[in-house]
């Protein structure tokens, strides 16, 4: 049984968010088997291979990192743009975590997407 959750725009705001960090707009989750499968939207003003969203990571409260999906080129003529992660192990009891996205020029944006699993 695959069940799917669906969160909109929960944004934090960092103290001082880069002018042209990626924005996170839509994520959804879908548990499948003892894995998870992340589908991140986010919104970046690429600009070519010089400027453009590079990555995306799910961390937890910490701020450890508990999985990463490399971008490998610009999205330029395809924004908003969704991409996705599969079997994503998650510890145990583990019900909220982050997404942050990346830039290859500006690096880590400080605004993140909070994300809350149904409980099962």
């Amino acid at each position: 049984m695959i069940k799917q959750f669906v969160f909109l725009s929960v944004l934090t705001a960092g103290t001082a968010a880069l002018a042209d960090a990626p924005t996170i707009t839509k994520v959804e989750a879908s548990r499948a088997g003892m894995g998870w499968r992340f589908d991140v939207t986010l919104a970046h003003p690429d600009t070519g291979w010089d400027h453009y969203a590079d990555g995306w990571e799910l961390i937890d409260e910490a701020g450890n990192q508990i999985a990463y999906r490399e971008l490998m080129h610009p999205h330029v003529e395809e924004q908003p743009f969704t991409r996705s992660l599969r079997n994503v192990m998650l510890p145990d009891g583990l019900r909220t975590l982050w997404v942050r996205a990346k830039c290859s020029q500006d690096g880590w944006s400080t605004n993140t997407f909070e994300l809350t699993l149904a409980p099962e």
